[in-house]
């Protein structure tokens, strides 16, 4: 049971950081984070890579929603999207976690 709720506490914190990122991606751009990014400057590459690879769940579950909601895509779609996007959370969410148990213990 530990072990769940470790796992559950871990996709949470990649969620929220997902979210997050995407929320802030939104504010300075005036429009939502996508896949499909910029590839002109080696700048805009890298930090469209950083944004994918980080805020990929939240751009999942944004499209997932939408999706059903507008053009009636099945739950079934949400479903497995959901799924997709908790696993990534899953991936991120021990990333960040590891990143942040690493400066603490830097500072400590």
């Amino acid at each position: 049971m530990g072990e769940l709720f470790i796992a559950v506490y871990i996709g949470a914190a990649g969620f929220v950081s997902a979210g997050v990122l995407g929320s802030f991606y939104q504010l300075l751009m005036q429009e939502p984070p996508r896949f499909n990014f910029n590839v002109e400057t080696m700048p805009a590459i890298l930090s469209g890579i950083f944004m994918v690879l980080f805020a990929g769940p939240f751009i999942i579950m944004r499209n997932a929603i939408r999706g059903r909601r507008i053009e009636k895509r099945p739950v079934g779609w949400l479903v497995a999207s959901s799924t997709i996007a908790g696993m990534w959370s899953l991936c991120s969410g021990l990333l960040v976690l590891q990143l942040a148990l690493g400066v603490a213990h830097s500072f400590s």
